[in-house]
This record gives structure tokens, C-alpha cells and sequence, in this order.
């Protein structure tokens, strides 16, 4: 918003003026309602990505629409041929009958060709403290009929309410009274119980077509009404801020009650909370007939973004066990080995050629009880999603959007640097880093390029992964991975003998290894997200930042009010 459109807005005592790019707020002095300006780029990063799946859906509806009016052409010229050729033997067989040589369109009026409308979206914001999210969507993405703003606290709602009001987004929707003369879309403010408003658009009428959920701690609880009242396609939009609860093992029992899983203790973390959170999705959207499609997951700061389409479809979700895997690993080396739940087995007909896919059960386990590389103890983590967790077509227009509207985000600096990371990202789990493989061999860290190097010289693929900085993910396995690092101590020896011989560093380097790592520079070590200067890994924009404080309530403390009555 421009200083003039600020100067117009009257700050009232107790209150203080914020704002995010086309948003002003009025924030009270008291904490009740919850914001953290720290999120500004999940907000940044929602937008854009909204907006690129709307445009996209409309892309996709439009290719259906003409491909509808090309079959309805055929069919209306061959219906026309058949009326000629039966009014030409009519006539052959009756030439005492004048034959019209005008075509149905030039007996009657001409038919108006009528264009493609593009779609205008519905989101609900079903947990929406001081109402920025939902008045950011209104005014940024074009696309939009109204957002749904929702909240549970009657502090937050006046908050909301106050808000829409100085922008000018007001929209008694729910009466019927709406502000269609406006170019902006409408906030309709709902006070009330998140699951309660989703479950009351489980209908077919009733769907709405984005879903974001953004609240103080998990969505757990959300995400079962929300998979059930999004539109065939929808977009559910997830953030989940428990990360002492999803990346790491001290709450395990929580994260199982909360998401169906267990969480692994090591490097690779924050990816295995992104499939944790993405397992709790499938499941809950499988119940249903449902599938998600993860179109952009990342792992940003001190929580998880998600943005998942949900899909309709029964045979889909036949798929789903395959596409979920528990984990054995390494408490020491950080080793994997996943045990997949299912898989699928192509059958053709020999009769008609048809390929018949049949779903089965994944024999296992696929590991002995020790790790094969150190002799550890395994750990089990999951189960979990085993899939992609990006769609790199979508997150490459999502680029291309923030790169064409560069002034539109204060935080599309750091949008293109993660955006071009996970474009760039391997499919498979997980990522590593030199270092700690490094620890686990007692030698010297090698570069980053010289491991990958390594990799690609032996075959393999790699890339950066977005969750952390200096990280790899390679196709490659971990016993390659290793046999990589045992050639470089081959070049930078440990003294084997101050190991004892029952270490798992001793095991590691005791074993020769399968090939000779080639750490000659390779030249695809150099990718897009290396070649420029991108804020690809957070720095902390604060002294003191983090997930914030979150709100005081006043319906609790009159709860608590009317107890001590």
C-alpha cells in the first residue's frame, strides 16, 4: 500500500499501524490477536503460489473446454454430412422437390460463439488471527471470487473484522450483500470452530477449492475436515511449526498420535518431517477415495509449508500403500533402507494386450538387525511418504511468476533462491552433507564439489536439497556414498590404529571399497542455483525471532472467569 492510501487510515489509540505489501493492519498493544511478521515470506510464497495454480487450473479447464467444443464440431459437421447425403438421395429419388441450398445456420440466426470464462476461486482461511493472510489473498491474487476468513477467538474476529474494514474488502457473503464493484475479491469473516466450518462445506455445493491452514503449532487435527471440503483438484495449503515434535525423537509418541509416523533421529530431519506431514495427507485424504498430488513442500526456518492437490479418484488411491515406506536407520552412520508398504505389479493379457495393474504386498524386511556398513543398531522410523515431494513443472512456473513480478514480494530474493533449489531437487530420500560423513570416517572434510564430483563420475545423479545448506541428494546409496569417502581417505589416511577394532568408524574403513572414486572436477557439479547469488538458506532476519507468542485468548479467560464463579 502507498503512503497516500496510509495517510487515509485513522490509527486509533492502543493501536499501531502494519504493513506487508498490499495489506495495512491495525495491530492492539495487548497480544490477541497472533501474528509473526518473521512470515512474511511463507505469506510471500502462498500468494504466488495460489496464483500460479489458479492460473494453472484455468489453463487446464480451458484445454478441456476446447477440446469439448473440437468433439462437439465433429459431431455436429457429421450429423450435417448424414442430413445431406439422406437429403440428396431424397431429392435423386423425388427431383420434383426444390432442393435448398442454404445451410442451417443461414436458414435460422446466426450462432454466437461464446469464449472461455475463466474460473474465479473460492480459499478459506480456516485459522485467521489478525486476517492479513486472507486480505493479502483478496487484494494479490487475481483470481479470486472471496476468501473465507475464519477464527476461533471473538478477539481475533473483531481484529479480522477491523482489518477488512480500513481495506475495504467487506463482504456479507453469507446474507446475500456482496460488493461486486469492486476489483478486488471479498473477505467474508466467519466466527467459530475451524473443523466445524470445513465440515459444514463437505458437500459437493458447498467445496470450496484452497484450503490454508497455517496454525499455532500442528494442523493435525484440521486436516481430515479439510481434505473433505476442497473441490476435485483443490489446493490444501498446510503449515505445521511443531519441529521439536516432527524433527526430532524426544516427543516420538506425540508425533505418532499427531501424524501416523515416527521421526528420525538424524541430518536429515526436517525432510523426513516434510514426508511425515505429507504420510498424515495421504492417509486422511485416502479415506475418502481421495489422492494428493505434492506440488511444493518445503522446510523453512522453524516450520514445514506444504502446498498439495487433492484429486478424486478410487483407482489412485489404490496406490497409496506403495507410495509409503518405513525406514530402518543407522543410529550411527545415518544408513537407510527402506521398506516400502506395497508395490505394484504390471500384468498383461495375453489375449487382448490389456496391462492389468495388480496391487501387492512388499516382501521385507530389507535389512539384517545391525547396520551392514558400522554394525549399529537400527532405529525404525515412518511410515511416511516415499514419493516426490516436489512437482518441478509447477515449481518452475512458480519461478518463472516470481522472477516476471520481482517488486511485488519483499521477500522474492530469497523466493527464486529456494524455488531454483527445489526445482533442482532429486525425487529420493534423503539428503546428506560431507561433514558428517566425514565424522563418521574420522578424516578431513572433503569440498562439496569433490563429492559430488565423485558421484557423478561414478554414475550418479545429484543435487542440493532446500532443507539444508551445504547438503546433497544423490541416487547414488549410502555403501556408495561411503566408497566414495574410503577413496578419499585412501589420499588423506586415518591412523586405524587408535580406533578400536569394535567401532563403527574401524568397521567403515576396514572395508575395501566396490570402485575408485574419481574426484576430477565434473562439470554438471555446477548447477543454476550455484551459478548465481541466491538467498537459498535463511539468515536471521532478528535478534530474537522464532515461531512468536502465540495469542491470549479472550474467550478463554472468560472461561476461566466463569469457573472461578
Amino acid at each position: 500500500m502507498t503512503d497516500t492510501a496510509q495517510t487515509t487510515i485513522t490509527i486509533p489509540e492502543g493501536f499501531t499501524l502494519h504493513t506487508e505489501n498490499s495489506a495495512s493492519i491495525l495491530l492492539p498493544s495487548k497480544n490477541e490477536a497472533f501474528l509473526n511478521p518473521v512470515q512474511e515470506f511463507n505469506r510471500d510464497l502462498s500468494v504466488a503460489c495460489i496464483t500460479v495454480w489458479t492460473e494453472e487450473s484455468n489453463r487446464l479447464r480451458e484445454q478441456k473446454w476446447l477440446q469439448k467444443k473440437e468433439r462437439d464440431a465433429k459431431a455436429k459437421a457429421k450429423k450435417k454430412l448424414k442430413c445431406e447425403s439422406l437429403s440428396y438421395r431424397q431429392n435423386h429419388e423425388a427431383s420434383d422437390i426444390p432442393k435448398s441450398s442454404e445451410t442451417p445456420q443461414e436458414n435460422g440466426a446466426a450462432t454466437t460463439v461464446r469464449g472461455f470464462t475463466p474460473q474465479k476461486f473460492v480459499v478459506l482461511e480456516a485459522l485467521s488471527a489478525t486476517g492479513l493472510r486472507s486480505i493479502r489473498y483478496a487484494k494479490e491474487i487475481p483470481l479470486l471470487k472471496h476468501v473465507i476468513a475464519n477464527d476461533l477467538s471473538p478477539s481475533a474476529v473483531a481484529a479480522i473484522r477491523r482489518n477488512v474494514e480500513i481495506n475495504d474488502l467487506e463482504d456479507d457473503g453469507y446474507s446475500g450483500i456482496s460488493k461486486r464493484h469492486q476489483k478486488f475479491a471479498t473477505v467474508r469473516i466467519n466466527e467459530g470452530d475451524a473443523c466445524s466450518l470445513m465440515y459444514s462445506h463437505r458437500s459437493e455445493k458447498q467445496w470450496v477449492d484452497c484450503v490454508d491452514l497455517d496454525p499455532y503449532g500442528t494442523a493435525a487435527p484440521f486436516i481430515d475436515a479439510a481434505v473433505q471440503c476442497i473441490n476435485d483438484g483443490g489446493l490444501l495449503c498446510v503449515t505445521c511449526t511443531d519441529l521439536a515434535v516432527l524433527a526430532t525423537t524426544n516427543y516420538s509418541e506425540k508425533c505418532f498420535s499427531n501424524y501416523g509416523g515416527i521421526p528420525a533421529k538424524a541430518e536429515y530431519c526436517h525432510e523426513v518431517a516434510l514426508r511425515l506431514v505429507l504420510h498424515t495427507i495421504s492417509t486422511s485424504a485416502a479415506r475418502y477415495g481421495r489422492y494428493i498430488h505434492p506440488l511444493l513442500s518445503l522446510s523453512i526456518d522453524f516450520y514445514v509449508r506444504l502446498f498439495v492437490r487433492v484429486q478424486t479418484a478410487p483407482v489412485e488411491v489404490k496406490k497409496a500403500a506403495s507410495k509409503t515406506s518405513t525406514f530402518y536407520i543407522c543410529s550411527n552412520c545415518q544408513a537407510f533402507f527402506e521398506q516400502p508398504l506395497g508395490r505394484l505389479v504390471e500384468k498383461t493379457s495375453d489375449k487382448t494386450g490389456q496391462v492389468n495393474v495388480l496391487y501387492k504386498q512388499k516382501t521385507g524386511p530389507p535389512v539384517a538387525d545391525k547396520c551392514p556398513e558400522c554394525t549399529s543398531v537400527l532405529h525404525v522410523a515412518g511410515p511416511m511418504w516415499n514419493g516426490p515431494i516436489h512437482d518441478s513443472g509447477f515449481v518452475g512456473k512458480v519461478l518463472e511468476h516470481t522472477e516476471a513480478n520481482n517488486n511485488k514480494y519483499g521477500t522474492s530474493t530469497r523466493m527464486k533462491g529456494m524455488l531454483t533449489v527445489a526445482k533442482e531437487e532429486l525425487d529420493t530420500p534423503f539428503y546428506f552433507t560431507p561433514g558428517k560423513v566425514s565424522g563418521n570416517f574420522h578424516c578431513i572434510s572433503p569440498p562439496l564439489d569433490d563429492v559430488a564430483s565423485a558421484l557423478l563420475n561414478a554414475g550418479h545423479s545429484i543435487s542440493r536439497s532446500h532443507a539444508l545448506a551445504g547438503s546433497l541428494k544423490t541416487t547414488a546409496t549410502r555403501q556408495d556414498i561411503h566408497d566414495v569417502f574410503r577413496g578419499w581417505v585412501k589420499k588423506n589416511p586415518v591412523r586405524l590404529d587408535k580406533l578400536p577394532e569394535s567401532s563403527p568408524t574401524h568397521h567403515l574403513l576396514s572395508k575395501e571399497p566396490r570402485f575408485e572414486a574419481n574426484f576430477e572436477h565434473h562439470p554438471q557439479t555446477v548447477t543454476k542455483s550455484s551459478k548465481v547469488k541466491l538467498v537459498r538458506y535463511q539468515q536471521n532476519p532478528t535478534a530474537n525471532w522464532g515461531p512468536g507468542t502465540k495469542a491470549t485468548s479472550k474467550r478463554k479467560r472468560e472461561d476461566d472467569d466463569n469457573d472461578e464463579t
